[in-house]
């Protein structure tokens, strides 16, 4: 797995090379702007509303009032930090859905943007094909929304272990990797598809290559530091990778 991570994160390389290379600039400009507005404003709502969640538990908990009773700080950091696992896992979690939110609304740019990379690999002259990208957008919409079902079970335990302190602790770190897992799955399955992979050997495929998902997902989230590129970067890279397993 961890020569897979590696390959995934050369790809993003790979893809900053081949954008320069063949002039796709534009293609990250227009959708990366709406992705910044509706992330930065998806995320001020989710933070907020995290505040909300932490804050009824908390008072149905009675925790303020044990604490006063208690007086020990041990308790208090525990508590604390309890709480910051927690609100953690929650914005992740509604991060998820936002997640799937711009998969689903971005899917015929991102089935194009993988097409056109792929054709560009292989030397081929890229025509347009809507009823092609319409199959894509079809079949990219069904394996996102199994697999945001899937992704909340799991999100919803962790948000239950996340309670436990100590323990709880971890969960920020298992949620980023589960939400690094399925942000690259969804960006890998546009060139499974053309590979003419069933959605079901698709997902058996990830499965066995969780790394390859898992890097891209990753470095989908660190390129938030440059957000207005991450999105179209990451359908590239993804598609690079690819291309990478299937000539090694």
């Amino acid at each position: 797995m961890l020569k897979e991570i590696v390959i995934a994160i050369q790809g993003w390389e790979d893809a900053r090379l081949f954008i320069k290379k063949y002039r796709l600039f534009s293609w990250l400009i227009i959708p990366g702007i709406l992705y910044s507005i509706l992330f930065i404003a998806g995320m001020l709502i989710f933070w907020r509303s995290s505040d909300t969640v932490v804050s009824w538990i908390s008072n149905r908990l009675q925790v303020e009032n044990w604490l006063q009773k208690e007086r020990n700080e041990w308790l208090s950091f525990l508590l604390v930090m309890t709480g910051v696992m927690l609100r953690l896992v929650l914005v992740l979690f509604y991060f998820s859905f936002f997640k799937y939110l711009i998969l689903i609304i971005g899917s015929p740019l991102f089935a194009y943007l993988s097409e056109k990379t792929d054709a560009t690999i292989e030397g081929k002259e890229y025509s347009f094909d809507w009823s092609s990208i319409k199959k894509d957008c079809v079949r990219s919409i069904r394996l996102d929304l199994r697999n945001c079902g899937w992704q909340s079970v799991y999100l919803l335990a962790l948000i239950v272990l996340s309670l436990i302190p100590v323990a709880g602790w971890i969960t920020p770190i298992i949620a980023l990797l589960m939400e690094s897992y399925y942000f690259g799955f969804s960006m890998l399955d546009y060139s499974f598809a053309r590979a003419k992979l069933t959605p079901s050997q698709s997902i058996h495929f990830t499965g066995q290559h969780k790394g390859l998902a898992i890097g891209n997902g990753f470095l989908f989230y660190v390129m938030h530091i440059l957000i207005i590129l991450a999105p179209a970067y990451a359908i590239i890279a993804a598609t690079l990778s690819v291309h990478k397993i299937k000539t090694n």
